[in-house]
């Protein structure tokens, strides 16, 4: 599915019970830029969330069923910054939805389990995807997916979404045999968290008979533009070092990333695919201040193609900062 078929995709949204609920009206996006409505998702702080993939790396994973049995969902999400309508490169998008009979992993009798949770980053167009299972459905709630959109340590956003109700009930009704409790009973427009509207709340679901699976496109616009809601921990970060984006970017061998130190520090890259897997990982020792380049010839790794991400951390004698990249490579 295209860019420009990602759907309008927010509304009147659910999120911390103090939060202020911003709504507007739809606006069609622009084919070419791929511009979403630029309805903003309220802001919520749950804490600091400092994107660690040395230490989080279990749930960055791009397919989160683990053992659980449904139609295969291939999920596309796409994130756009509210002041200027553009897509939002490098921000976290965390996912989480019931199982097949309306289980969540963490919970009552599935304390310890984890799945159908995770969470990638978003590319240069704002995208990210993840490979899950249609979600079946408990009683009082329509079936739906919850996410988080971490831009920063400072601000994050929080909701939900759901799909059009006669193509969920087509997806469970054809596959009996996966989803014992039957499809849906509930619409969205029986779902009391969806009674101020859900219109902006929808996502697309379609099958695709040649991959033998749904694909399904939302778009979310949060507040700023770029990376805007810096929090502590950026703003720390930011005294220690700027890390730029790859070039050239998708690269077919050879990339480098500019890297300025604004202090002493000890630099460390470290490539994981999209599944959480380390790839790669050097210490390139003790840099002093000022502009560094950190070269990488992925075609040496015989990696395959695909994207990847790249956590860069700079340890200095004050504060050890991070950052992440997406980078994609093209070369087998």
């Amino acid at each position: 599915m295209k860019r420009s078929g990602f759907l309008k995709a927010l509304g009147a949204l659910s999120v911390a019970p103090i939060a202020q609920v911003a709504s507007a009206a739809a606006k069609k996006p622009n084919p070419v830029a791929s511009r979403s409505n630029c309805v903003i998702v309220p802001a919520e702080t749950p804490g600091p969330f400092p994107l660690d993939l040395t230490d989080n790396a279990f749930f960055f994973r791009q397919d989160i069923r683990e053992d659980r049995i449904g139609v295969q969902l291939r999920q596309r999400v796409r994130i756009v910054g509210a002041e200027n309508c553009e897509p939002m490169p490098n921000v976290r998008v965390h996912i989480w939805h019931c199982d097949n009979v309306g289980g969540y992993s963490g919970y009552n009798s599935e304390v310890g389990l984890t799945y159908c949770r995770g969470y990638q980053i978003t590319d240069e167009n704002g995208e990210c995807e993840f490979i899950t299972i249609v979600p079946g459905w408990y009683p009082g709630r329509v079936t739906h997916v919850h996410f988080q959109v971490h831009v920063s340590s400072a601000y994050s956003a929080v909701s939900q979404w759901t799909w059009p109700h006669d193509e969920t009930v087509a997806a469970v009704a054809a596959h009996p045999e996966l989803y014992p409790e039957g499809p849906d009973p509930l619409s969205p427009s029986q779902d009391g968290l969806f009674a101020d509207g859900f219109d902006l709340q929808m996502a697309t679901l379609e099958w695709d008979a040649d991959a033998n699976e749904y694909i399904s496109a939302y778009e979310a616009t949060v507040e700023g533009a770029g990376t805007s809601g810096v929090g502590y921990h950026e703003m720390r970060s930011a005294q220690v070092m700027h890390l730029g984006q790859n070039y050239p970017n998708p690269c077919l061998a050879l990339t480098t990333f500019p890297l300025e130190l604004k202090q002493p520090a000890k630099v460390t890259l470290s490539l994981l695919d999209l599944n959480g897997r380390c790839v790669y990982r050097h210490e390139f020792g003790n840099w002093s201040t000022g502009a560094h380049a950190l070269p990488l010839d992925l075609a040496a790794m015989n990696l395959r193609s695909g994207t990847y991400a790249c956590q860069v951390e700079a340890e200095s004698a004050q504060y050890r900062a991070l950052d992440v990249r997406q980078i994609t490579f093209q070369g087998h």
